[in-house]
């Protein structure tokens, strides 16, 4: 099992990119009928352009639809209190809320913001973080991330938790208190 590698979603981003670029996707992506689409709030480091980009492409491959504050005609124009009011309705708005959990979205006062809104909204089966490891070194989070569930890859037939799991993406509940829940992330983004 692992998380997925910045690299891996880098290439993601590059395949995309043959295709359009992500402001034209993403606005194509959301003018599609999403009446039967999961949404997806997604918490992110502004910066990390093509982790952002292979995420998208990742969480658009499993059919659902994706926020991106930056891209929200809504959003003001500055950084201001309305920002801040408009992400927290977003955050109610959308059925799921995901954490790109990179080191410098960890160390965003942004996105733990927005990881306690998420929280208080979404937590526990609707609240994921989506663990990103650089490519030669080990996921590091921070303990407090230990409580959310996680988005987790599994590149063989593997025994985790009690089973034979698959290949595949799963979210993995935490094991506090003796949760060993662990559900294909396709179904996890069908519940609603």
């Amino acid at each position: 099992m692992s998380y997925l590698k910045e690299s891996q979603l880098k290439g993601k981003s590059r395949a995309s990119k043959a295709y359009m670029s992500l402001n034209e996707s993403l606005r194509n992506f959301r003018n599609e009928s999403s009446s039967y689409k999961t949404k997806i709030f997604l918490s992110h480091k502004h910066d990390e352009t093509e982790l952002l980009e292979g995420s998208i492409s990742f969480l658009k491959s499993l059919g659902v639809d994706v926020y991106v504050d930056w891209l929200d005609d809504g959003m003001p124009k500055s950084t201001s209190g309305q920002t801040a009011v408009r992400i927290k309705e977003k955050i109610k708005e959308n059925q799921k809320f995901i954490l790109l959990a990179s080191e410098g979205a960890i160390n965003s006062k942004w996105c733990n913001w927005e990881l306690g809104l998420g929280d208080a909204a979404k937590y526990i089966d609707h609240i994921a973080i989506f663990p990103i490891e650089k490519d030669f070194s080990s996921f590091s989070g921070s303990e407090y991330l230990e409580i959310y569930p996680y988005i987790y890859n599994m590149d063989s037939l593997e025994y985790f938790r009690g089973e034979y799991r698959s290949p595949g993406t799963y979210v993995v509940f935490p094991s506090l208190n003796g949760n060993s829940k662990v559900v294909p992330i396709a179904q996890w983004l069908k519940h609603r």
